[in-house]
């Protein structure tokens, strides 16, 4: 393991329009890859935040190529990083729903890593609900990738809540977290889940949001951020799109579990 890596995860207000989204996503990336990022991190439903949720169904790739994948895979060769490529929407067996897929790239443009989301989210208060299975097919296996600096997990905005899936990535040097939380439950549980996640399993978390109001209506909460195996917010950005980096610091990960072995003391 190298003791220095710059990871970056990109923030965005996505809209309906997938252009102008692709557009925001290539000038946000050659930011982070302007810090000198080698892993990058996009959101979830960067591609597309629809006017309804059918609207990303319209969109669905078959895994291999499409615009998305083929953007993503273009990205990641220009600027020579490993991208983890936030969610897209890739064909299921069911024609009327989607799965909400992360695929990972390497610096030469090859995808190399997927994860379909397990848990979909569904939230009521009568005046705002979402239900992701009506759209959505849930995955339905564990998906970590090896990255020049140590095991990278994959995760996707709910499943935050959800500790035994990052239980079983496996010691991870990074666990990635692609999100679009509501700004009602990311106000109260954002921050505090994904401090427990790096906490818990002695491992960095880098999360890439949606953060902000987007012409469906929708508020995401935002807040993308960089936390360290200590459970320290080392980088984060409140709203609006733009960029958060910050370093891997293996020697440091390696001091955090040697001091507190925490790990290595399960006895489940």
């Amino acid at each position: 393991m190298s003791d220095n890596t710059v990871v970056a995860a990109i923030q965005m207000v996505s809209t309906p329009n997938l252009d102008d989204n692709l557009h925001t996503a290539a000038r946000l990336l050659a930011d982070a890859a302007a810090r000198g990022a080698k892993l990058v991190a996009m959101p979830e439903y960067w591609p597309i935040m629809g006017m309804v949720d059918t609207d990303k169904v319209g969109l669905a790739e078959p895994a291999g190529h499409g615009p998305i994948q083929d953007f993503m895979a273009a990205q990641a060769r220009e600027h020579g990083i490993w991208l983890i490529g936030g969610t897209l929407p890739l064909a299921s067996p069911d024609a009327a729903r989607v799965l909400n897929t992360t695929l990972v790239y390497d610096p030469q443009g090859q995808a190399v890593g997927r994860y379909d989301k397990i848990h979909l989210f569904g939230f009521n208060t009568g005046s705002e609900s979402y239900d992701e299975a009506r759209t959505i097919v849930p995955g339905e296996r564990v998906s970590q990738f090896e990255a020049p600096f140590g095991r990278v997990g994959l995760s996707i905005c709910y499943d935050l809540r959800f500790p035994e899936l990052f239980r079983a990535m496996g010691e991870c040097a990074l666990m990635v977290v692609p999100a679009a939380f509501t700004y009602t439950t990311g106000r109260a549980h954002w921050e505090v889940l994904l401090r427990a996640r790096a906490i818990e399993n002695q491992c960095y978390v880098l999360a890439a949001a949606q953060g902000g109001t987007h012409p469906n209506g929708r508020r995401t909460f935002g807040h993308s951020m960089l936390i360290d195996p200590w459970g320290e917010v080392k980088a984060v950005l409140e709203e609006g799109e733009g960029v958060v980096s910050g370093e891997i610091d293996g020697a440091y990960l390696a001091r955090v579990r040697e001091s507190l072995p925490a790990l290595k003391h399960r006895k489940m």
